[in-house]
């Protein structure tokens, strides 16, 4: 099972930086601006300040952080561009932050193979804008324009995962620092194999619990012929969700659905000036040929209509399009400048499709008979939706309230035998939850974590307490 954890010591950790210095020189730091940047993310989850920064271009480099932080038992956090929502960068027991943002190299494109090798580093975004004229892209796309280390190691998804799948699908290969300092491959090129246990299952979605990943082999896709994109309002909510349930049980291949509640839409028009009427919304897009996205768009077209849903606002030149997914995309920021004054904090779970309308609609009455806001958006083709309450911090009553609906929002999921989590990831702010949801099958992934990290150096505090 491993053997347990030494105790952490202030001299490890200057021994640790002063080798770390000799190392990388200027590239370590140990500013507190720098490290309070490295520190906290986005929510309110608790900062936990890390002991220095060390900025790696290399996978050797990484292997020589790691060594020497196992050598005196100081914690490792690896940290991509810090827009995780769970607290997964935090160092709550101080230790190295590895900033891998300078590891941003695309290492190769095999268009034939329908593949591509990148730094930890490179961005989805700088990823796309390289693969742009060799008619390739990469479809993974959460909110923000995060690392594709960070995608892997969050295992991330986007409003592309009903058709594409999420990065558990579309990471072929990892180059990972283990705990002990060994550089290992977790795989092939190959697009299957049965040789063997499955490392890069293991390790995408393990949050730097169990290595560093630095380097990934991702899928690429071919850029669509024809791309169809629209907006339909609904009546009601329950038509919205209900629309996106037949859709799916139809086998309608949607590349993207994402539901927008009233108050979302109401928060994307004050930040992106959408002039979208302020109703629940469906934002769709359709990928094929010309004439399969057009049966494609008026099959739904009558299944919304079924469903109380209005007329389609079609989004056909690419600015358009680019506009309305910009849009979907800054929900989060749109909902931190609605409110000034007040915290957001951003959640999600996910459940069956059939019992995607029953978790929305209790969500939303939750809401309302507690008198607090929160809009609702999610990537509703997989039963994923987040929801973003607004908060004030400085009163203990309301933190108190929002707290008890999140837990209430992840307790509802599981009855429905859903996940407390299906995008944000565990992190620190959802491992209470996961004795419910996983029940002895935690004590197989504390099992895990101890085989792969006995001194439990690596991203300690988080997803599972040893």
């Amino acid at each position: 099972m491993g053997e347990p954890a030494r105790t952490r010591s202030a001299a490890g950790v200057a021994q640790t930086i002063a080798a770390l210095r000799d190392l990388l020189g200027e590239r370590l730091s140990t500013a507190e601006a720098v490290r309070d940047q490295h520190g906290r993310d986005q929510t309110w989850n608790a900062a936990g300040l890390p002991d220095a920064v060390a900025f790696v271009e290399s996978t050797e480099e990484v292997q020589a952080i790691v060594r020497a932080c196992a050598a005196t038992n100081t914690p490792v956090i690896a940290y991509g561009t810090g827009t995780s929502l769970e607290g997964h960068i935090t160092a709550p027991d101080g230790g190295i932050s590895i900033d891998l943002t300078r590891m941003n190299r695309i290492l190769e494109v095999n268009t034939q193979d329908l593949d591509c090798r990148v730094q930890a580093g490179v961005t989805r975004k700088a990823l796309n804008e390289h693969l742009r004229d060799t008619g390739l892209f990469f479809p993974i796309d959460p909110g923000a324009d995060a690392s594709i280390g960070g995608m892997a190691a969050t295992r991330a998804s986007g409003t592309n995962a009903v058709r594409y799948g999420t990065m558990r699908e579309n990471v072929l290969n990892l180059t990972a620092v283990m705990a002990s300092g060994e550089v290992i491959h977790t795989a092939r090129r190959a697009r299957k194999s049965a040789a063997g246990y499955d490392l890069t299952r293991v390790l995408v979605g393990s949050e730097g619990t169990l290595g560093i990943i630095t380097e990934v082999t991702l899928r690429l896709y071919g850029i669509p012929e024809s791309i169809s994109a629209g907006v339909c309002p609904f009546d009601s909510l329950e038509g919205a969700c209900q629309a996106v349930i037949q859709t799916i049980q139809l086998g309608l291949p949607v590349a993207r659905i994402e539901l927008l509640d009233a108050d979302q839409v109401r928060v994307c028009n004050a930040y992106s000036e959408l002039g979208l009427a302020e109703v629940p919304t469906l934002f769709l897009e359709f990928h094929g040929t010309p004439a399969g996205t057009r049966e494609q768009s008026e099959l739904f077209a009558e299944i919304a209509a079924a469903n109380g849903g209005g007329t389609f606002a079609w989004a056909t030149h690419q600015e358009d399009r680019s506009r309305l997914w910009q849009a979907r995309h800054d929900v989060f920021w749109a909902g931190r400048a609605y409110l000034p004054g007040k915290s957001v904090l951003a959640t999600d779970v996910c459940v069956p499709i059939s019992r995607l309308a029953d978790c929305v609609i209790d969500t939303k009455r939750d809401l309302e008979a507690h008198g607090m806001f929160g809009p609702i958006v999610g990537h509703v083709g997989d039963g994923n939706f987040h929801v973003m309450v607004f908060c004030d911090m400085d009163d203990p009553d309301d933190v108190k309230r929002v707290k008890a609906f999140t837990e209430r929002l992840a307790l509802r999921a599981l009855a429905m035998e859903g996940t407390c989590t299906g995008e944000h990831g565990v992190g620190r702010g959802k491992m209470k939850f996961l004795e419910a949801e996983h029940g002895p099958a935690l004590a197989y992934m504390r099992a895990l974590k101890r085989a792969f990290d006995p001194q439990n150096i690596l991203n300690p505090g988080k997803i599972v307490a040893l």
